[in-house]
């Protein structure tokens, strides 16, 4: 898509929003939680780089799909919730999760 121009078709929108590597599985941990620190993702998705991972929450909250709360104090305490829109993905979560079972089973 070039940039500046926003995808229409329903498929691009979505694709769009879980686009880039480790991007749906962020969203898994999040689907499956509900809420987590930056701590909590980091441990749970230790393969993820520090800049991929914030990346990645900075794209999911640009897109509706979670919600930064960060409360004051120190050292600074930030919590990503998954907003309604983030649990609108779940049927499509689990699409996928269902679908690469059956592809790991077939090529066993």
């Amino acid at each position: 898509m070039p940039p500046g121009h926003e995808p229409r078709c329903p498929v691009d929108i979505t694709l769009a929003t879980l686009s880039g590597r480790w991007t749906p599985l962020v969203l898994r941990e999040f689907l499956r939680r509900g809420q987590a620190t930056y701590s909590e993702l980091s441990a749970a998705l230790p393969a993820l780089s520090d800049k991929v991972l914030s990346d990645r929450l900075a794209q999911l909250t640009s897109a509706g799909v979670i919600e930064r709360h960060g409360k004051p104090g120190w050292p600074p305490r930030v919590r990503y919730i998954l907003t309604s829109q983030g649990r609108a993905l779940e049927p499509v979560g689990r699409s996928m999760w269902e679908w690469g079972m059956a592809r790991r089973d077939a090529l066993s």
